[in-house]
């Protein structure tokens, strides 16, 4: 992975180079993080959506190697309060999850101006059993899910069991001490609004 990230310089690799180094941070080495830093640091991005998606996989990379900090400051500064990295986001994550029915053969969709097409269930559910305050993208789960019932409002009366497990898993997450101001405020706002979706 670190030869082809390493070689992948070309106009068309782009997407190539960005996988690559997204799946050379699952390398448990200790030099990982200071290749990766390394990496990241010869990148040039010249326009919005290359920049945005590499800092995306920069702070990725981090929390898997324990580092949470990265990934709050790329959620404070790339998508709270900004409407296209949250559309970005969405988008992104429901093309992993599996959520949209056509293959993209480049990123431009995920800098489309506003959510596609896709439904939303399978992305909740994928949020919901990632929220465990442990784990390293806890802090992005719940900002994306907040995100994603923020635009998809519809998904909090759907009465599936992804709404009965966030229903149940809500009261645990907000006692647990460790919580960011803004994590614990976007799950009070997840709260209320189920509260709503239930009135």
């Amino acid at each position: 992975m670190r030869t082809t990230a390493e070689q992948a310089r070309g106009p068309g690799d782009f997407l190539l180079r960005r996988q690559a180094l997204y799946l050379a941070g699952y390398d448990a080495d200790p030099d990982t993080p200071e290749w990766l830093a390394r990496q990241q640091r010869t990148e040039r991005p010249s326009d919005w959506l290359t920049s945005w998606l590499n800092s995306r996989s920069a702070a990725a990379v981090a929390a898997r190697q324990g580092d949470r900090d990265r990934m709050g400051h790329f959620i404070k500064n790339t998508l709270t309060d900004d409407d296209a990295g949250e559309t970005a986001n969405l988008n992104y994550w429901a093309y992993w999850i599996g959520e949209s029915q056509h293959i993209h053969l480049s990123d431009d969709f995920i800098g489309a101006p506003t959510p596609g097409p896709w439904h939303g269930d399978r992305l909740m559910e994928h949020l919901i059993r990632g929220l465990t305050p442990e784990h390293g993208f806890f802090d992005l789960n719940v900002h994306t899910l907040w995100a994603l019932l923020a635009a998809r409002p519809a998904l909090l009366r759907s009465g599936s069991a992804s709404v009965r497990s966030l229903r149940a898993q809500l009261p645990v997450m907000l006692d647990t001490q460790e919580l960011t101001a803004r994590t614990r405020g976007e799950l009070d706002g997840i709260r209320y609004a189920m509260r709503l979706a239930e009135a």
